[in-house]
C-alpha cells in the first residue's frame, strides 16, 4: 500500500500504509487528546470517547483521529475552533460524572491531563445519578475497581481480551449505566482474574487501580512516588521490562515498559510481587547460628529467628564463612543459579574451580535444557535458539512442545495466544492437561516419555506424502536418504500403541504443520533423540 500525502493544519505530511490522522499528528509534534485510544502495541483504536475529534474539510461531521486513516489530498484541521470546543464539551461531559479531582482516586490521571490540554478543570453539567451499584469493588488482594471513576472507554475490556487474552472483562449495562464486569458479574476477587493488572495500566482514570494506591491512601494517586527507576523483572528468563515507582524508598508500584519482549505487559509477579522486598521476614543482616541454640535443625520461626541466630557484621559473617570452607576441597560443590547475571556465573565457577581446586560446579539450566542444547547443536550448530518467542506473529503454524508458557512465562504466552485469536494454528504437545489447551488447534497429550515416538511419527507422515521442501532439503540439509529409511519404520498406526496419540490426529498435525507457509517450534525441553530415534 502507497503512502498517502495530505495536509495537516496547514502543513503537508506523509502518511505510512495504516497510519491513523492520530498517529501522524503525533509523529508531528501535536498530541490530539485521547482516553479510549492507548498507543501503545497491541492496542486497536476504537473511537468510542469522540476526545480526539478532527475536522476534515467537506465533511458534515467530525472525526475521530485515532480511528480515521488519511487519504491522498485530504485536508484536516486539529487545532481549529469547531473540533477544539468539541473536544472541550467532550470533556467537561466526562468530568462532570467523576469525583472531585482533589479526591479523586488518581488524582493525575490519563483524564485529567487530557483536560487540562483543553483546558478544563471543572464542569458546567450536573452530575447525573449513578446506577451502578456497588461502585467500589475491594475484594481482589492487588487491585480496587471504583466505578464512579469510569467512562466506559473500554480499555480494561481491550487490554484483558485482546492483549492479555484472559477473556474475563466485559461490558454490562446500557447507556450511561454501562459498567465492566468480570465474568459473570463477579466480584474481581472471586472471578478468573489472573491478576495480570493489564486493566490497571491501561484505564485513564482510575477506575481500576492498584491497591497499594487505593483510595482513602495517604498517598493516594498513582502518581505520588518519589523515584521512577526501570528495570528488568526478576522472575522468569522473558525479560520484561517494567518501571518501579518508588516512594519513601519503597516499591509502591510497578508498571510495563514496552520493552521488546514484553511490550508493557506484566504478569501477576512482575506487576504485582515486590513486597518480598519490603516484608519483615526477609534477612537483610548477616545472622550466626548461636552456640546455645536448640538444635532443631533449619526450620526456624521467622518471628522468633533470634532463639537461634544473633546478628553479625558483615566482616564477621563473611570471615566466618571463609574459615568454615577453608580447607575443603572436594567437599564443597557449586550449584549456580539462574538468576544470576553472566558476570556472576563466571565468578562462581571461577571461586569453585580455583578456590576448591576442582571442576565441582553446575548450574541448573544443565539439567532442564541440557537435551534441548544438544539437539540445537546437532541440528543447527548453536545451542542457542534461532528466533524469540514473539517471532510467533510471522508464522502460520506453532508447536509448544515440553513448555506450559501460560504458568512458568505468562507474558510470552500472551504473544501465542493473540496467534491464535489472529487465526494461526497452535499444535501444543503435553502429557499434561495445561491453560493453553483452550487455544490449541491439537492437543497432543502423548503418554509420558513417549515424545519421541510421537514426533517420529509426524515426521513419518511429513515423509510419506511428500509435504516437505526439497529445494530446501537439497540446499540445506545432508543424508536425507538415510533419513527417511530411517523415519520409514515409524508410521502412526504403530506409534499410536506407544504415545497414545490416535493415528488420524499424528497424521493431522503432520497436515497442518507442513503445509504451512511459516512455522515455529518453540522448544524448552526433553527432545534430544528426535531424528536419531528410540524406542520409547
Amino acid at each position: 500500500m502507497a503512502k498517502v500525502t495530505f495536509t495537516l493544519d496547514g502543513k503537508t505530511v506523509t502518511a505510512e500504509a495504516g497510519e491513523t490522522i492520530w498517529e501522524v499528528a503525533k509523529r508531528e509534534g501535536t498530541l490530539i487528546p485521547h482516553l479510549c485510544h492507548k498507543d501503545a502495541p497491541g492496542y486497536r483504536s476504537d473511537g468510542n470517547c469522540r476526545a480526539c475529534m478532527v475536522d476534515i474539510e467537506g465533511e458534515r461531521t467530525l472525526a475521530a483521529s485515532c480511528i480515521r486513516t488519511p487519504s491522498d489530498g485530504m485536508v484536516v484541521s486539529s487545532q481549529g475552533t469547531r473540533e477544539t470546543k468539541a473536544r472541550k464539551m467532550v470533556m467537561e461531559m466526562l468530568v462532570a460524572d467523576q469525583p472531585e479531582r482533589d479526591v479523586a482516586h488518581d488524582k493525575s490521571s490519563h483524564l485529567w491531563d487530557m483536560a487540562d490540554a483543553q483546558g478544563v478543570d471543572a464542569s458546567r453539567f450536573p452530575k447525573l445519578e449513578d446506577g451502578r451499584i456497588p461502585l467500589l469493588d475491594d475484594s481482589h488482594v492487588a487491585m480496587s475497581v471504583n466505578l464512579d471513576a469510569c467512562i466506559q472507554c473500554g480499555l480494561c475490556v481491550r487490554a484483558c481480551r485482546e492483549v492479555q487474552v484472559n477473556d474475563v472483562i466485559g461490558m454490562a449495562g446500557r447507556g450511561h449505566d454501562a459498567y465492566p464486569v468480570f465474568d459473570i458479574d463477579d466480584p474481581m476477587g472471586a472471578s478468573t482474574c489472573v491478576a495480570c493488572g493489564e486493566c490497571v495500566q491501561a484505564c485513564p482514570t482510575g477506575a481500576l487501580m492498584p491497591a497499594s494506591v487505593t483510595p482513602g491512601d495517604a498517598a493516594g494517586d498513582s502518581a505520588d512516588y518519589d523515584a521512577e527507576v526501570d528495570s528488568v523483572c526478576p522472575f522468569c528468563g522473558v525479560g520484561c521490562q517494567v518501571s518501579l515507582k518508588i516512594k519513601d524508598g519503597k516499591v509502591k508500584y510497578v508498571e510495563g515498559i514496552n520493552g521488546p519482549a514484553n511490550e508493557g505487559r506484566l504478569c501477576v509477579k512482575g506487576r504485582f510481587g515486590y513486597d518480598y522486598i519490603h516484608h519483615q521476614h526477609r534477612l537483610t543482616k548477616p545472622l550466626i547460628r548461636r552456640d546455645d541454640a536448640p538444635s532443631k535443625g533449619l526450620n526456624v520461626d521467622p518471628g522468633n529467628w533470634d532463639e537461634f541466630f544473633r546478628e553479625a557484621s558483615w566482616e564477621e559473617a563473611m570471615a566466618f564463612a571463609a574459615d568454615g570452607l577453608k580447607d575443603r576441597g572436594r567437599e564443597v560443590a557449586g550449584f549456580g543459579s539462574a538468576k544470576c547475571t553472566n558476570e556472576e556465573a563466571y565468578l562462581f565457577q571461577k571461586f569453585i574451580r580455583q578456590g576448591f581446586g576442582h571442576n565441582n560446579v553446575d548450574h541448573c539450566t544443565r539439567l532442564c535444557h541440557a537435551s534441548s542444547v544438544a539437539a540445537l547443536l546437532e541440528n543447527v550448530g548453536s545451542g542457542a535458539v534461532t528466533a524469540t518467542f514473539n517471532e510467533i506473529e510471522n508464522a502460520d503454524v506453532a508447536i509448544v512442545i515440553g513448555a506450559n508458557p501460560i504458568e512458568n512465562h505468562p507474558v510470552a504466552a500472551t504473544f501465542f495466544k493473540q496467534f491464535t485469536k489472529r487465526g494461526g494454528k497452535l499444535i501444543v504437545m503435553d502429557p499434561r492437561g495445561q491453560a493453553l489447551k483452550r487455544f490449541a488447534t491439537h492437543m497432543l497429550q502423548f503418554r509420558p516419555g513417549a515424545d519421541v515416538s510421537m514426533l517420529n511419527a509426524i515426521m513419518h507422515v511429513i515423509v510419506e506424502e511428500g509435504l516437505y521442501d526439497q529445494q530446501y532439503i537439497d540446499a540445506y540439509t545432508e543424508n536425507w536418504d538415510a533419513e527417511k529409511a530411517h523415519l520409514a519404520d515409524f508410521a502412526p498406526e504403530k506409534m499410536a500403541e506407544i504415545c497414545g496419540i490416535e493415528p488420524d490426529v499424528l497424521r493431522a498435525v503432520a497436515r497442518d504443520f507442513a503445509t504451512a507457509k511459516a512455522g515455529m517450534i518453540f522448544w524448552v525441553m526433553a527432545v534430544t533423540q528426535h531424528i536419531q530415534g528410540t524406542d520409547n
